[in-house]
């Protein structure tokens, strides 16, 4: 039963990497981030929204078509009127025909108002594409930390399951010679199977951080990626001094704010029109009336205006008055969201960096360094199984809590540009 456990874990972690050997991209964060803002869909949608709304701009630039009327036109010949000379050839005698060509022209500054409102929907549309970005690249960075803390985590597994292998397969020959007990062989044998089992867990979450790595970089099923870049803690000092100007800048800075910003601007011009609206659009007219009066061929102008009695726009009016109440209440609330978060992630930042100083790279030397010290004294016998164990429990913790700690570090940091809205 054991030797079957063992066919399916080598099976499931080394038949695995073998099987993805020729479809392997090997990546750095540089070109990954290079790579998602050539191809990814979101942002390439996003920008069809701008082109878009430019679009709507130039159509609000246009003025409205004129209207033209062709009307009183009889089908049938008419004997009792007066003879009047052919309009096309021979026929135009005995018809009458009237032909009208209006057109309206906007009053009170509508198209321009219209014009400026297009405008701003293409600011908004811009905002919304930096929006789509920031969330886009914290996704990209916060899974390609994952998928770096996860290698590494694969890096130990697999550094103990060959050591572990070798100490095993010395302990079943020894078992056979009669020198050491069943139990410590099986000791021995547990953990390694247990190593293999938490290397397998590793393959299937990073498996679903290829997924959304894959998703977010435009990359065929089929291949598999590697982040070539070391697992190290962000480079960049962070002080407590820097806040008050990390919330100035979110306020310029933030899609969120921006966007909220421009729909104050919108809603504020939404009310000029509004108001422009109760001002009627005035219709100027031509019409020419071939024998339908006292004269044969009457030309005429007229102009047509609505009489603002009943209606004079009151409720939309209202509306949009109330509308701008409502942005900017949104645009304080996104500014007091942003200042609230900065200040929480760096405390988060703050508090996670001050664990990283007792990390160094000699400590982590050191912890490397015991290891093979315990694994010689443990097959020289010069400790053990319980001390040796012990230590390697020990070992595997504080290998966990540096990559933790640099995993959370790096969150954190990514976390606080997300929230400042630019890159520190």
């Amino acid at each position: 039963m054991k030797k079957h456990i063992l066919i399916v874990l080598y099976i499931h972690v080394f038949g695995f990497f073998s099987a993805q050997v020729s479809d392997t991209i090997t990546i750095s964060r540089k070109e990954a981030e290079a790579v998602f803002l050539a191809n990814n869909l979101d942002l390439i949608a996003q920008k069809l929204e701008i082109s878009q709304a430019e679009a709507r701009t130039i159509q609000a630039k246009f003025w409205p078509n004129p209207t033209l009327s062709i009307s009183e036109v009889n089908l049938w010949k008419t004997y009792d009127i007066e003879a009047q000379p052919a309009l096309i050839g021979n026929w135009g005698k005995s018809s009458q025909v009237a032909v009208e060509i209006e057109q309206v022209i906007q009053t009170a500054g509508k198209r321009r108002k219209n014009i400026e409102l297009a405008k701003i929907d293409v600011d908004g549309e811009q905002y919304e594409l930096q929006e789509v970005l920031r969330e886009l690249k914290k996704t990209l960075r916060n899974t390609v930390t994952e998928i770096l803390y996860n290698q590494e985590q694969q890096k130990i597994y697999q550094g103990q399951i060959a050591s572990i292998e070798k100490l095993t397969k010395s302990y079943n020959n020894q078992l056979s010679l009669g020198n050491i007990s069943k139990a410590e062989y099986v000791r021995l044998k547990a953990q390694e199977i247990e190593f293999k089992k938490k290397l397998i867990s590793l393959h299937q979450e990073i498996q679903e951080q290829q997924v959304e790595l894959k998703a977010l970089l435009i990359l065929p099923a089929k291949k598999y990626i590697v982040i070539s870049d070391p697992f190290t803690m962000p480079e960049k000092d962070l002080s407590e001094l820097e806040v008050d100007q990390w919330t100035e800048k979110a306020k310029e800075n933030r899609p969120d704010i921006l966007m909220a910003k421009n729909q104050e601007k919108y809603a504020q011009k939404n009310l000029e029109l509004q108001n422009a609206m109760k001002t009627p659009d005035v219709t100027v007219s031509m019409n020419y009336d071939r024998g339908g009066n006292i004269m044969k061929d009457f030309v005429g102008v007229g102009v047509a205006v609505d009489l603002p009695i009943f209606d004079r726009n009151k409720g939309n009016i209202q509306e949009a008055k109330l509308e701008i109440e409502k942005t900017k209440i949104e645009t304080r609330k996104n500014v007091l969201k942003s200042e609230n978060e900065i200040s929480s992630v760096f405390k988060n930042y703050i508090k996670t960096k001050e664990i990283s100083h007792d990390i160094d790279d000699a400590y982590e030397s050191t912890l490397d360094g015991l290891l093979i010290s315990h694994e010689k004294n443990f097959r020289l016998r010069n400790i053990s199984m319980l001390e040796y164990m012990d230590f390697l429990d020990t070992y595997i913790g504080n290998k966990m809590i540096i990559l933790d700690t640099k995993k959370e570090l790096n969150q954190y940091y990514e976390n606080l540009q997300y929230v400042v809205g630019q890159d520190l």
